[in-house]
């Protein structure tokens, strides 16, 4: 195990991909999925249970679609995504609220 990944934390809560980058929190990295999703699909319906990761999922392709190349240094993503062109991103968010 290198000394870099001993100090790294539990992202436990986390929500932020940019927090969980920037914080240096262990992170499987899964955008080679998100980069399938964005390529293959049109809709999608996220219905996973509580405290499954989808407003992790949805904050990361938000850092995606922005741009935000530095939060994806040594990723997937990185190769694989056009980092010249960026998204406008809306984000509405239900769960502060009744």
């Amino acid at each position: 195990m290198l000394a870099d990944q001993a100090k790294r934390r539990l992202p436990i809560g986390v929500q932020s991909f940019r927090k969980l980058r920037e914080d240096h929190c262990h992170y499987v990295d899964k955008t080679g999925f998100v980069l399938q999703l964005v390529r293959e699909g049109t809709h999608y319906f996220l219905s996973r249970p509580r405290r499954f990761g989808k407003s992790l999922l949805v904050n990361t392709l938000k850092e995606l679609f922005e741009g935000n190349r530095e939060l994806f240094e040594g990723l997937q993503a990185e190769r694989g995504w056009d980092w010249s062109v960026r998204y406008p991103v809306v984000r509405l968010a239900f769960g502060r609220g009744n």
